[in-house]
């Protein structure tokens, strides 16, 4: 039986399913700055903002839990947009930060630079990340462009699983090289929110918010793109700039949310198929759609894995791979039969 919606229902289903969306995003940040280690009253929490006192509960509040919940919110969000954009240029399901070894390269590049240079600041990781996630692209796409077909779905997915096992392979050597380097960075290559302060998410905040706007003005673009070149090419389209802005916006929100929190898989996967679900193909709804999934999605995975082993905590990172690993199998399975 099929069901005709008419387009002003299906404005007011995405609106609609926009704002659930948003409620779920902030009843997990206000969880996020309750929940910790420490019992806090809400009443102290309220007042963290209202009335600062100095007092450990008030530090712990806005120094500790609050920069870690907004970095949480904006890495899920640049994750989730940066994997909608791949999918949308590649026209590939499988396509993520996490798959085509984006994450990977931005990883080696800060592992190495804290190997080789013994420091660990906010600004340098920053640049570093985003030179790594630059060069793994342009090699994976490079790769991919190998052979008479160019550069196909199937071809890109093998160069980025390859590159990013051999990426994967030389941070794990460099790591057995110094004990310094992997005790600095082990948490962090597990994707881990846990230490975050103001100064990197200020560090890094203003790259993610130039690669959402830039996500974000290339939405219509896309949706032609979509289409495939050549018809994006009769429609007047330069398909050439278009690729080139979305790479941009792609290694800009990817470098920085690797430099922030590590490099967390599966968010880039999953939440952009959940936004197309939910929000239709149209990538002026998909893109809204997949930042506040995907804030919501790392928010809760970080809340979760601070709960699961209390006191202690695991990596969100392990979370994330949870949830998404069953999805990408199952995406995997769902490729091969249509094909």
């Amino acid at each position: 039986m099929n069901i005709n919606i008419s387009d002003s229902e299906k404005y007011y289903i995405r609106i609609f399913s926009l704002c659930i969306g948003i409620l779920v995003v902030l009843l997990g940040i206000f969880a996020s700055i309750s929940y910790g280690a420490a019992d806090i009253p809400i009443a102290k929490i309220f007042t963290a903002f209202t009335n600062y006192d100095d007092s450990t509960e008030h530090i712990i509040i806005r120094s500790m839990r609050l920069p870690r919940t907004l970095i949480a919110s904006m890495v899920g969000a640049s994750l989730a947009i940066a994997g909608a954009l791949m999918q949308g240029l590649t026209q590939n399901p499988l396509a993520a930060p996490g798959i085509l070894g984006i994450n990977a390269g931005a990883a080696l590049a800060v592992v190495t630079v804290v190997f080789g240079l013994g420091t660990s600041s906010a600004p340098l990781i920053t640049l570093v990340a985003f030179v790594g996630a630059l060069v793994a692209a342009l090699a994976v796409y490079s790769l991919g462009s190998l052979g008479h077909e160019g550069a196909t779905p199937l071809n890109l997915t093998i160069a980025g699983a390859a590159l990013t096992a051999l990426l994967s392979s030389i941070t794990t050597g460099v790591l057995i090289l110094s004990d310094r380097t992997l005790e600095e960075v082990r948490f962090w290559l597990a994707g881990s929110l846990a230490g975050r302060d103001f100064n990197l998410f200020l560090t890094a905040l203003p790259w993610m918010v130039v690669g959402l706007l830039t996500a974000f003005a290339l939405s219509r673009q896309i949706n032609v793109l979509s289409l495939g070149e050549s018809v994006a090419t009769g429609l007047g389209q330069q398909t050439s700039w278009i690729k080139l802005a979305t790479a941009s916006s792609v290694v800009i929100l990817a470098g920085s949310a690797v430099a922030l929190a590590g490099p967390i898989g599966f968010v880039g996967l999953v939440i952009p198929h959940l936004a197309r679900g939910v929000m239709g193909v149209d990538y002026r709804w998909v893109l809204p759609g997949a930042a506040v999934f995907g804030a919501g999605l790392l928010v809760w995975a970080d809340l979760a894995a601070r709960w699961v082993i209390r006191p202690q905590e695991l990596p969100v990172g392990v979370m994330t791979a949870l949830l998404g690993a069953p999805f990408l199998l199952y995406l995997v399975r769902w490729r091969v039969k249509r094909g």
